[in-house]
């Protein structure tokens, strides 16, 4: 586990402790699924197995979808234990299930709602996150939110980051790097300019096929 100091938004200079492993993306599905009901449905919160099931596989607001069984959810909470980013909230009828991301990362509401948005639906700009983000924050401006993201793409342990604009886009996107350094999209192939005088000997060599058809169909019609 990486731990190190940081500033937060507040100001204050608190250790930031990130796990020492790559989070799958299932893992990834089901913290992103607890903070996103934790911040929109607090009423329902923490989360049954069978409500985090259904939040994990929900149709809407999820990039990509996913069809997660109970068991796979299971086995992702397990190992999310270990890593002490999720606990166990023991009480009631049924075992509910709450993330200790706040802590673990110094996260306040602002960052919270971000990441929850770049687990549940990848790279985004920063017009988009403050578009998808009103349930769960709302932020004043895109500069908060630029602002916010900054401070999560802080070192020594940063958890976002700015990625390169791409051909004909006009704003940068930002990834979340819990799932490892996300990978550049390559850029579209342009294909070398074919030099003048290749493309003069492709043409004779159409223009001669066109003239040899020309006279074995003379030659066949007796001309």
């Amino acid at each position: 586990m990486t731990v190190s100091s940081v500033t937060n938004l507040d100001g204050e200079r608190k250790p930031r402790k990130l796990p020492a492993r790559e989070l799958d993306a299932t893992e990834l599905r089901v913290l992103g699924s607890l903070m996103e009901k934790q911040l929109a449905t607090p009423e329902y919160y923490p989360l049954t197995l069978n409500a985090l099931v259904a939040a994990c596989n929900q149709k809407s607001n999820r990039e990509p979808v996913m069809e997660l069984s109970e068991s796979d959810v299971q086995r992702a909470l397990d190992r999310l234990q270990d890593e002490k980013l999720v606990w166990k909230v023991m009480g009631g009828r049924a075992v509910r299930y709450d993330h200790n991301l706040d802590v673990q990362w110094q996260l306040d509401r602002r960052s919270k709602a971000l990441l929850t948005l770049l687990f549940l639906r990848g790279p985004q700009t920063a017009g988009e996150l403050r578009g998808r983000s009103e349930r769960l924050h709302e932020f004043e401006s895109i500069g908060e939110v630029e602002e916010t993201l900054q401070w999560m793409a802080t070192p020594p342990s940063p958890f976002a980051r700015e990625l390169p604009r791409r051909p004909g886009q006009k704003e940068t996107r930002w990834a979340h790097l819990l799932g490892g350094v996300i990978a550049e999209e390559p850029e579209p192939a342009v294909a070398p300019s074919e030099p003048l005088s290749a493309r003069v000997a492709r043409l004779e060599e159409q223009i001669a096929a066109v003239m040899n058809d020309l006279r074995e169909l003379k030659t066949k019609l007796g001309e």
